[in-house]
């Protein structure tokens, strides 16, 4: 794949004014949006031909604990288009607090965090006492009301000062990489992927998960054009697994090939992949026709600005079952 990652640091919005206008799901959704447009996956690394071997790297807070769900997708959208190397990042006040300074002119990137209602604080800070929600009866239900709200982060590469350990090494551009595995992530990923405790078959050339029969369909490890995009598959397939009633129980209201419904399963399988290949060492890639996908999940995100927020806290939960059930950390 051959993308330019050197886009300006505003291009993400067309002004200023714009994003104050915009909701905190709508700025994720419209960043997020926006690469979609270019047919581009900011959950897909694109930068192979330059950079090391690994898979993506989950973003991580200023007190060194990863993002979660739709945050992760955004800083990985923002590093895409701003070229950051580094994965650690700060609100301007953390800078501070680490006597850092954020660079004159430096544009940071919107994250979000559900708060308690009256919750004032950046989404690190301990939430204050909130009134309870209301059921259908007027009466309190115990849950105290939650809202989307967002802030700002920068990346460690936009911050004069911080320890040498926040930033990225330098490094020299090498020679295109191959993708081939050695024979000990292998090793490792089957041992993983073993543990998954649903049927998975081989043969055809068809990768898919049959909800109905409860059992992934894979196509023999030989047909694939290396080992990181079988177990890549494998990884999405699983992820589409754990919708199943006995496992997270995860419905969209799909009624046919291709509807809403299927978009956001398919949306939910990609980013759950991408979230678990982060934590094993897998690249987010597998064969579907991904141009086809983008064109579903552009007018759902149309339809529905919060869709994508939903399908990200799905991911998210979808990818913690997965890494529980194989017993990753």
């Amino acid at each position: 794949m051959s993308l330019s990652i050197t886009a300006s640091r505003d291009s993400r919005y067309s002004s200023a004014s714009d994003e104050v206008r915009l909701t905190p799901h709508e700025r994720v959704t419209a960043q997020i949006s926006s690469l979609l447009e270019r047919g581009v996956r900011p959950w897909i690394k694109p930068w192979d031909d330059i950079a090391t071997p690994d898979a993506l790297v989950l973003p991580l807070r200023s007190c060194g604990t990863p993002y979660r769900g739709m945050n992760i997708i955004a800083l990985w959208a923002a590093s895409l288009e701003s070229g950051f190397r580094s994965r650690h990042w700060f609100t301007f006040k953390q800078a501070l607090a680490m006597k850092a300074c954020v660079r004159k002119g430096e544009r940071g990137s919107f994250v979000v965090y559900y708060a308690e209602l009256g919750d004032k604080s950046e989404g690190d800070g301990k939430p204050s006492r909130a009134p309870k929600a209301k059921g259908a009866n007027g009466d309190e239900t115990g849950e105290p009301r939650r809202i989307l709200r967002g802030y700002t982060v920068f990346n460690a590469e936009q911050i004069e000062g911080l320890p040498e350990t926040f930033y990225a090494p330098t490094e020299t551009p090498v020679a295109p990489r191959t993708l081939i595995p050695n024979s000990e992530d292998e090793t490792r990923w089957a041992s993983l992927f073993a543990r998954i405790p649903v049927t998975l078959r081989h043969g055809g050339n068809r990768a898919f998960y049959s909800k109905a029969a409860d059992f992934i369909q894979m196509p023999l490890r030989e047909a694939f054009r290396d080992g990181s995009q079988y177990w890549a598959t494998l990884a999405h397939e699983t992820a589409h697994a754990s919708r199943h009633e006995t496992r997270l129980n995860r419905d969209f209201g799909q009624t046919r090939f291709g509807d809403a419904g299927y978009a956001l399963e398919e949306l939910v399988a990609e980013l759950a992949s991408a979230f678990i290949g982060a934590h094993i060492g897998l690249p987010a890639d597998h064969l579907e026709d991904h141009a086809a996908y983008i064109d579903g999940w552009l007018k759902a995100l149309g339809d529905n600005p919060s869709s994508f927020l939903t399908a990200a806290s799905k991911a998210q939960a979808a990818a913690d079952w997965v890494l529980a059930v194989m017993e990753v950390d």
